[in-house]
């Protein structure tokens, strides 16, 4: 399986503090990967430097093999991005807001307009193209910005924080169009989230960060059977991990080894 997204020492420090340090992770085409962390760990850090919104301090990045430090300008071309923050326009409708963005990514109009269509049939946005954005729900603007956001066929979707905010209906939508995406396009996303039941169901793999360190990675399968802990859930590897990277400094595997070694023994 391809390699969409590579980090090497990927590292960024403001003055004397590091926000992020040393990352190194990989992440396969067509996978759903999380970075988790408390607030502060570096996980928002570590996809402004992924998305080329911010310069690493040290280290690199590559996405599908192009260097977000020696070429950002051909890593935009790959990759879509949704940021914690509103990125549509409230006062014009759905369509308009798809519109502009087909505009800003160059497509040619006939097939900009094609596009639109599929993108608002693809997040179930029909009904409501032609209405003003600020009369959609939160689960309808947040399902505009992941239509947005794929317009030019992105190989990587970078989304922040995706589900902040909504209520449970709109969660579940974004869930299963998130879940789509990846089905439907082979689409590789990178997501953060605080949510650990949203890191669960949808992530094929996950990275812990603290203090800017990555602390544990692996499937979600793998990260729950690390506690030996019967019934363990994503909420006590957080805590696990993450507390531990503070009260320690041990990695996963470390913890892994020792969990392991300890159920052998008895």
């Amino acid at each position: 399986m391809a390699i969409v997204v590579q980090t090497e020492q990927l590292s960024k420090r403001f003055g004397d503090f590091i926000a992020v340090d040393s990352l190194n992770i990989t992440i396969n085409e067509g996978e759903i990967y999380s970075l988790l962390g408390p607030n502060g760990a570096g996980k928002s850090t570590a996809i402004k430097m992924l998305t080329t919104l911010l310069k690493p301090s040290s280290g690199d990045a590559w996405i599908d093999g192009i260097s977000i430090a020696k070429s950002p300008f051909k890593v935009r071309s790959l990759i879509g991005y949704v940021p914690q923050m509103l990125s549509a326009e409230g006062t014009l409708t759905g369509y308009e807001n798809l519109l502009l963005f087909a505009k800003l990514y160059d497509i040619p109009s006939k097939e900009g307009k094609q596009r639109i269509n599929q993108a608002l049939a693809f997040m179930s946005l029909q009904e409501a193209a032609h209405k003003p954005v600020k009369t959609y729900s939160g689960g309808m603007i947040r399902r505009l910005e992941i239509a947005q956001s794929m317009l030019h066929r992105p190989k990587v979707l970078f989304l922040d924080e995706p589900t902040t905010g909504l209520d449970p209906i709109g969660v579940k939508s974004v869930w299963e169009h998130i879940l789509e995406l990846k089905k439907e396009f082979g689409t590789t996303i990178l997501l953060t989230t605080h949510i650990m039941e949203e890191a669960d169901k949808l992530s094929t793999h996950i990275a812990f960060l603290s203090r800017g360190k990555l602390v544990a990675s692996g499937t979600p399968a793998e990260l729950k059977n690390s506690l030996n802990k019967a019934g363990a859930t994503m909420e006590d590897v957080f805590i696990y991990y993450t507390k531990e990277s503070v009260d320690s400094q041990r990695d996963f595997h470390e913890v892994a080894a020792e969990r392991k070694t300890t159920s052998r023994l008895g």
